[in-house]
């Protein structure tokens, strides 16, 4: 008897057989994608404001902040991605639309590169002569880094939704339903663990080879490097058209939500009734996932009553209510989580720039401080590789949990590193500022290791959990929205921060023309040791409120699996009640 699974179909619009379509078979080509597209992306969002500032002629600030924003800007043209891929395009179309967009971007700044009449004239760093880029080719420039972010964001985001469909078969039947739905619970959980592990692929290979052209051939080379690999990743994508399932769009899920707010204000004076009976809800076989409801933000509920009113903007269904629910549900999180990632993009940014100012040399080499990324690369893909094969599978009987642990649990972990990192960040920045000026020889950048290495738990875990987490708490119709969600926090985090480094410069500007922490040509006229202090607090207080929008949290679904789904020999049903989150 042949298993079909419910609300997706095949690229031919015909229901979906996951022993045809779906599954490893299929993610093997979104894990390529990922891997191509990041080995461009990463090494240019680490290594971009060494371009800014040695090639452009911006000042640290201004360099730091444009960098900010534009990885900002990736995380939050992922939210366009997700709207038309929820909306109106399969996530697979989507790809192919936007591929080219990014391709287009990397060109663009390829071509100013190569030219010399579209950036500054080389000049003297040190004698402080140098004229920043300017008038058209700044107009340039920025076009370029906002072109490349409205392809990369629809990419990231419908390539992590795609995946997450090729195990999300909501339910499945055959002749073992319970083993279906094991495999598929399994499988869902593990992907996102390899998808985080093949964005630290892509980004390990690229540090290693796109950063060596960047630096030794040529930007020109290397920015077209990167829209060789987004190229190849688009033809890999479509060459597994055959494989993959595909969710049909359900309309604007934006539209909805907007629905149930206003519904809810125009029946407000309405009684509630007492039972279920008088609330509207789909009949028409149009919702791919009807959803209970639930006892909190009881205004919402007038929504769904039927009072006679038929107009579009005043009946809503009682699953419409549940997603706007959802979305009310998880915005403490979305919050806390902002403010959780601010600090982690000006790390990352200053630890280029500190590595920089320390001495490179590797037995007799010297290595690009964008390549010293490669170290916490390889502690994240390790890490990853350890939890995904030995940790979760003695987590899972030991909690009970599908992915091992919670994914706000996991989370949580991941702040507390990240402050760690901060402060360790602080004090090796405070020692080399104070080896200036003496006979001591430079501090051995390697002394950012320890730094490194707790980022790369961070990655393991709060980027993993937060990414897991959005999309499997969104409603089917809004799978997408749930992954955009999710960069969206990474978007508004580095836009923050670069706001925070103006505010911070201004604050601590004295007079006399003194300038603030992160004035001056170099480091060494700045106070990068005192802002990775300041960082290390706000991260301290954003994990603390973190912790009790965590404990506060209602999951959608019970995170607690049965334990014979470990050998799907029984009933593997998850429960639908909501539980407080253990955290």
């Amino acid at each position: 008897m042949a298993l079909q699974v419910q609300g997706l179909v095949d690229w031919r619009g015909r229901p979906v057989d996951p022993r045809r379509h779906g599954g490893l078979k299929a993610v093997m080509f979104i894990y390529v994608l990922i891997v191509m597209t990041n080995m461009g992306n990463i090494p240019t969002m680490l290594n971009i404001v060494s371009y800014l500032h040695g090639t452009m002629h911006m000042g640290i600030a201004d360099a730091s902040t444009t960098a900010a924003n534009f990885y900002g800007a990736i995380c939050v043209f992922s939210f366009l991605g997700a709207f038309i891929s929820d909306s109106y395009i399969k996530r697979f179309y989507t790809i192919l639309i936007f591929a080219p967009i990014e391709i287009l971007g990397y060109m663009l700044l390829a071509c100013q590169a190569h030219f010399p009449s579209l950036h500054p004239p080389p000049c003297d760093a040190a004698a402080g002569q140098c004229a920043a880029v300017s008038g058209r080719n700044l107009s340039l420039l920025r076009l370029g880094l906002y072109v490349i972010p409205l392809g990369e964001g629809a990419l990231r985001v419908c390539g992590a939704a795609l995946g997450g469909d090729q195990f999300d078969g909501g339910e499945v039947g055959g002749d073992d339903p319970a083993a279906a739905a094991a495999a598929e619970a399994r499988g869902k959980a593990s992907f996102f663990n390899w998808f985080a592990f093949c964005i630290s692929l892509g980004g390990l290979v690229g540090l290693v080879l796109v950063v060596w052209v960047q630096n030794n051939e040529g930007w020109d080379l290397g920015f077209a490097l990167a829209a060789l690999m987004a190229l190849v990743a688009m033809a890999v994508v479509l060459a597994g058209l055959p494989f993959y399932r595909h969710r049909v769009p359900t309309g604007s899920p934006l539209t909805r939500i907007l629905q149930v707010f206003v519904a809810a204000f125009r029946k407000r004076n309405v009684t509630m009734p007492e039972s279920l009976v008088e609330m509207h809800e789909s009949s028409d076989g149009s919702t791919i996932e009807l959803l209970d409801k639930t006892p909190d933000f009881k205004f919402l509920d007038k929504a769904a009553v039927d009072d006679g009113d038929r107009r579009r903007w005043s009946a809503c269904t009682v699953t419409q209510v549940e997603e706007a629910k959802i979305i009310l549900r998880m915005l403490p999180i979305f919050l806390t989580s902002v403010l959780g990632y601010v600090p982690i993009p000006l790390l990352l940014t200053f630890t280029v720039q500190q590595g920089g100012a320390m001495d490179t040399r590797l037995a007799g080499t010297s290595v690009p401080p964008a390549s010293l990324f490669v170290v916490p690369i390889v502690f994240q893909m390790l890490i990853l590789v350890a939890y995904d094969r030995a940790a979760v599978p003695w987590l899972r009987r030991a909690t009970g949990y599908a992915a091992g642990v919670t994914h706000l649990q996991r989370v949580g972990l991941g702040f507390a590193s990240s402050a760690a990192a901060l402060a360790l960040a602080a004090a090796v920045e405070s020692r080399r500022r104070r080896c200036l000026g003496v006979a001591e020889p430079a501090m051995s950048v390697f002394w950012l290791t320890p730094q490194f290495f707790l980022l790369g738990v961070m990655d393991v875990t709060s980027f993993v959990g937060l990414l897991e987490f959005f999309y499997s708490e969104a409603s089917a119709g809004m799978k997408s929205i749930g992954g955009a969600v999710f960069f969206c926090i990474l978007g508004v985090a580095s836009w923050l921060g670069g706001a925070l480094i103006q505010a911070v410069n201004r604050a601590t500007a004295g007079g006399a023309g003194h300038g603030g922490w992160l004035d001056g040509a170099d480091l060494d006229a700045s106070h990068l040791d005192r802002f990775y202090w300041l960082l290390a607090v706000f991260e301290l207080v954003a994990f603390f409120l973190y912790l009790y929008s965590a404990w506060r949290y209602t999951y959608r679904h019970h995170p607690r699996v049965q334990p014979s789904m470990e050998d799907a020999k029984v009933s593997a049903t998850a429960t639908t009640t909501t539980t407080k989150a253990e955290v």
